[in-house]
């Protein structure tokens, strides 16, 4: 009999290693709809020396033009309508070892707004904004959002350990976006 105890014990740290790793990388998301807390993401902003337009179509081009290649290891689109796409974002998580992928609708209101809401990840609801107004010496792009988590506490917790990691993700795309619009704009 105690070879049974130590199966279920072993069952049990696999069923809850394989929960996590589910939930992390957005295979298996968890979306209950008790006891929501919500939190907001940003604000965010980069000054960029480019014209709005400019801007607008380096946030777009992986959307609704031709994506670089690696941009298509990061993004695919799963699906295209004029001003909105259903697209598969895939971020290296736990120090690489694993790739979480996101589902998100991206809509796309030229050229001053790109919205962004979860269909599927790690968490049961983001909505994001990413807003570009004129400014010397050419672009402001402010990120916005707010991040939805089930549970009470400890979706508390888990929107604790997930938002810093989503902000630095998000981060780390201004600042590729001001790089390649401020290069465009050189260019142009």
């Amino acid at each position: 009999m105690a070879w049974a105890g130590r199966l279920m014990a072993v069952g049990a740290v696999g069923g809850a290693a394989a929960g996590y790793v589910g939930l992390v990388t957005g295979a298996v998301p968890l979306d209950l709809g008790v006891g929501r807390r919500t939190r907001p993401l940003g604000p965010q902003y980069v000054v960029i020396a480019a014209p709005r337009e400019t801007v607008f179509d380096v946030i777009a081009q992986p959307y609704l033009g031709r994506a670089t290649r690696a941009m298509r290891e990061k993004v695919a689109v799963l699906e295209r309508g004029s001003d909105m796409v259903l697209a598969a974002h895939r971020t290296p998580v736990v120090g690489g070892r694993l790739t979480a992928t996101t589902v998100e609708t991206v809509r796309f209101t030229r050229p001053e707004r790109v919205d962004f809401r979860l269909v599927r990840g790690p968490v049961p609801a983001v909505s994001e904004t990413f807003e570009l107004t004129e400014e010397a010496p050419g672009t402001r792009l402010v990120y916005r959002g707010e991040l939805g988590t089930d549970l009470w506490a400890l979706g508390r917790w888990w929107g604790g350990v997930v938002a810093p990691r989503w902000e630095a993700t998000v981060a780390a795309s201004l600042a590729a976006v001001k790089q390649e619009a401020e290069r465009r704009a050189t260019l142009g």
